[in-house]
């Protein structure tokens, strides 16, 4: 057996910037890279435990601060430090913004090598907090642990909590009694639940041993002030689930749909289960702009309205459609982009992986009286093809908005080949977007990039590019 590698220690790392899911970012005395875990924000000190180490660059976390850097601020979270859901939280957000915006530009140069024609100043989400319309929480009998906790052996974490999974916990639940990233009567609702479930003697779920009752909750809250509840048990005992649901029901009347699932799985994933309405009609409806759409119980959409609007506003600027194009729209979801910009197009046609999203694409078509969207079912990469480009005509704009993982080779060389005018890409990942750029750049050229934000006080941001067919001056 090889010998353990001692442990390294980094003293006084001045943190420079922040990288890539909030890691700070610093050199040390040889000029090496150091990615730091651990809320560190630029202009901290630190002293750092490296974990790994590589040739290009090492990792660690923090186990001392030095100095702290006097661009932080009071995080407005009580949970902030436990919870894990917003990293940025400690620093005021135009400076979130600011380090957004070069991390983009960082990223398009280093992996893309992209210099685009024009780089737009980052679009902020107004408002920053209570800005999403879905919440997810989890029902756990163990409970989370601080650091000062654990080293406190008389405490446990056998507790029934309803709160956020802690990053690398994956049975221990942090429990939550205030979230600021839901508007009211969010936290209201949680905290019933939980508190209802305990008194009415309901087990919470216990990972581990795969035994309890309460499992899962997930609450909707449209901008139009619509709500949705989706609870998720474990067991299926109709007498306690009808029990705990009405008593729901009477605590918030206001409840719009309210439906519950069985989850007997290892994992929390709820879109492949049965949905049983409970109450309601089934479904709620949200706005995006004049534009109405039906969402129900397994329908993927948007999770944070108003800044989607903002954004497929800003997508209709870059198109610069007038009515007589042909627009392909990748991973349409539930059409939510090919809708908004149908009205300025001659057609739309959408194609998606996931048959649910498709129908309810076709449904949020009828309910806004759209006739001149179509949409398709299935793996981009399979339906587009010579045939199917034929079928629809010669797209005169493509609208790509992948998932995290970017477009599939086969889909970066069909675009290379149907050689579109125009393309407009939606990413919620700047890595993979710019090294579809760069892929793409064997025709294309990029016009402009708008960085938005999406997820105000994470690291999260989207961003859209501009690219244009490259002309025989232009080097094709």
């Amino acid at each position: 057996m090889g010998r353990k590698r001692k442990k390294k220690i980094v003293e006084n790392l001045l943190i420079t910037g922040l990288a890539d899911k909030g890691k700070g970012m610093g050199r040390d005395a040889e000029g090496r890279v150091i990615f730091v875990e651990g809320r560190v924000a630029p202009g901290d000190v630190v002293d750092v435990l490296i974990k790994k180490r590589r040739s290009a660059f090492w990792q660690g976390f923090v186990i001392a601060f030095r100095q702290m850097s006097e661009e932080r601020v009071q995080p407005f979270c009580k949970h902030f430090d436990s919870c894990g859901g917003c990293t940025y939280q400690h620093l005021p957000y135009e400076a979130q913004l600011r380090y957004k915006e070069a991390r983009v530009r960082d990223i398009l140069q280093r992996i893309g090598k992209i210099e685009p024609g024009e780089f737009l100043p980052i679009l902020p989400a107004e408002p920053n907090v209570f800005y999403r319309n879905k919440m997810e929480y989890a029902f756990s009998n163990r409970r989370w642990l601080t650091a000062e906790e654990l080293a406190q052996p008389e405490i446990s974490n056998r507790e029934d909590v309803l709160g956020f999974h802690r990053a690398g916990a994956f049975d221990k639940i942090v429990p939550i009694d205030e979230c600021w990233l839901q508007e009211d009567p969010s936290n209201e609702i949680r905290n019933f639940m939980g508190e209802l479930a305990r008194q009415q003697e309901l087990p919470f779920f216990d990972l581990r041993e795969g035994s309890g009752m309460m499992r899962h909750l997930l609450i909707r809250i449209a901008t139009t002030g619509e709500i949705m509840l989706i609870v998720s048990f474990f067991q299926k005992d109709m007498q306690a689930i009808r029990c705990y649901l009405d008593a729901v029901l009477r605590r918030f009347p206001q409840i719009t749909t309210l439906a519950y699932c069985i989850n007997p799985k290892a994992n929390d994933y709820i879109l492949d289960l049965d949905m049983h309405i409970y109450h309601g009609k089934g479904y709620i409806e949200e706005k995006l702009g004049d534009l109405r759409f039906k969402i129900q119980p397994k329908s993927f959409f948007q999770t944070n309205t108003r800044q989607a609007v903002r954004l497929y506003d800003r997508i209709i600027e870059f198109a610069g459609l007038d009515g007589s194009q042909t627009v392909y729209d990748l991973y349409t979801g539930v059409g939510s982009i090919a809708l908004y910009v149908a009205r300025a197009a001659k057609k739309v046609i959408g194609i998606e992986e996931i048959p649910d999203a498709i129908t309810d694409a076709i449904e949020n078509a009828r309910i806004n009286k759209i006739e001149n969207c179509s949409f398709y079912a299935g793996d981009v990469r399979k339906v587009l093809s010579k045939a199917f480009a034929k079928r629809h005509g010669k797209a005169d704009l493509v609208i790509t908005d992948p998932p995290r993982a970017g477009m599939h080779q086969d889909v970066v060389d069909f675009l290379l080949q149907l050689r579109a005018p125009k393309i407009v890409y939606v990413s919620c990942n700047p890595a993979t977007q710019a090294r579809d750029l760069q892929l793409l750049s064997e025709a294309y050229q990029v016009e402009k990039i708008q960085p938005v934000d999406m997820f105000p006080h994470t690291y999260h941001v989207e961003t859209i590019a501009l690219l244009s067919l490259k002309t025989m001056e232009n080097g094709e």
